[in-house]
């Protein structure tokens, strides 16, 4: 913005006001938009002029943008108050030049001395791109992050060799992954004598993954393989779903006749409040939903008790017998453990039967029927 002066500023016809009337309109004058490193977009709204002389040209905040730091850290901002200060250089003996700015401007750009990037694993291979002066009159030197070469990290167990998973270098990772893989063994396969009626199996279809998604099919059954409820729902406010409906297939067509969920609740509560465990792959969604279904706090806490994630469990046991494997759905679990589908994967049914398979792999001896001889599918 070119500097304006009261000449310029009588000739734009630009209000005089005083101080009192800028506040009323909120008015920011130039020194405050500097103190807030904004700019002015256009010209001032008024001035004002005080006993010595002094002019304060007024904007509207409405018409202002935040200073990019290279500005505002040199005392460029746009104001008639105040005027650019000189910038300080160094020629290197490469010849390039080099500006001298305080440690943190340099920050803001990614500039950091030798010993600084040092400590953060980085090898300094470029010349300095700025500079500083300590009290002694002695040079301190800033290196672009970004022309830094990051140094491999060391294993944090060993502190030898270079990391290789888990921050650790590949021998530590391996002992430590033995040590896990045994512990979550003997955790598996620890008897728990649950009674299979009483362990229950959910999942949820839904229009979205929002809290404002509503419940559109309810499978249920126990740890016998019994079907115990598998319906459809009407939901009352969405109307349609097409980025879920692509995954589960479900359209607002086939809910038209299917019940509310006011009218599944008394049902639902009573199976829920029979079982000790509620399974579910991926707890967090579905419990979200199907927990409103209680009125006060304490009956969803009561609940909460109950539900187990059957996802936790797989990706723990993934971790240990298949460190490699990235994905941790329904699916990926289904295949890592050798398991057959009953039915198509994504629909309510099939996935709360698939959540009860993928129970029973991982812990053989749930169940107090369970034989001590079984054992999870290794693939």
């Amino acid at each position: 913005m070119v500097e304006i002066t009261l000449e310029a500023a009588e000739a734009l016809a630009i209000p005089r006001v005083s101080g009192e009337e800028a506040d009323r309109k909120c008015y920011l004058s130039g020194s405050l938009l500097e103190r807030m490193h904004l700019s002015p977009v256009g010209d001032p709204v008024a001035y004002d002029v005080d006993e010595q002389g002094v002019i304060t040209f007024y904007f509207d905040p409405a018409k202002v943008t935040e200073t990019p730091p290279e500005v505002w850290y040199r005392g460029e901002e746009n104001t008639p108050e105040k005027p650019q200060r000189r910038k300080e250089t160094m020629t290197l003996e490469s010849g390039a030049v080099v500006e001298k700015m305080g440690t943190k401007r340099a920050a803001t750009f990614g500039y950091y001395t030798k010993e600084k990037l040092d400590l953060m694993n980085y090898d300094v291979v470029a010349e300095p791109v700025a500079y500083s002066t300590r009290n002694d009159g002695s040079y301190i030197f800033f290196y672009d992050k970004k022309t830094a070469i990051r140094r491999p990290l060391k294993c944090v167990v060993c502190g030898e060799d270079v990391r290789y998973k888990r921050k650790m270098c590949r021998a530590c990772f391996e002992r430590d992954l033995a040590q896990r893989r045994a512990e979550g063994d003997v955790y598996r396969a620890k008897a728990r004598h649950m009674d299979r009626k009483k362990v229950l199996f959910f999942d949820l279809e839904l229009t979205g993954v929002y809290d404002h998604d509503e419940i559109i099919s309810v499978s249920i059954c126990d740890a016998t393989g019994e079907i115990l409820m598998d319906t459809l729902v009407r939901p009352r406010h969405k109307k349609k779903w097409n980025r879920t409906e692509k995954i589960h297939g479900i359209s607002p067509a086939m809910v038209q006749d299917a019940p509310y969920l006011d009218e599944l609740i008394p049902r639902i509560k009573e199976l829920f409040a029979y079982a000790e465990n509620i399974v579910a792959f991926g707890v967090s969604t579905d419990y979200s939903h199907i927990k409103y279904i209680y009125d006060t706090l304490r009956e969803q806490e009561e609940l909460h008790k109950k539900v187990r994630c059957c996802a936790i469990e797989f990706v723990r046991y993934q971790s240990e017998h298949h460190p490699d494997n990235n994905h941790a759905s329904l699916i990926e679990a289904m295949s890592t453990l050798g398991i057959s589908w009953d039915g198509i994967p994504h629909s309510s049914m099939a996935d709360t039967i698939a959540c009860m398979k993928v129970w029973e792999a991982l812990f053989p001896n749930y169940y107090e029927d369970s034989q001590a001889t079984q054992e999870v599918a290794h693939v």
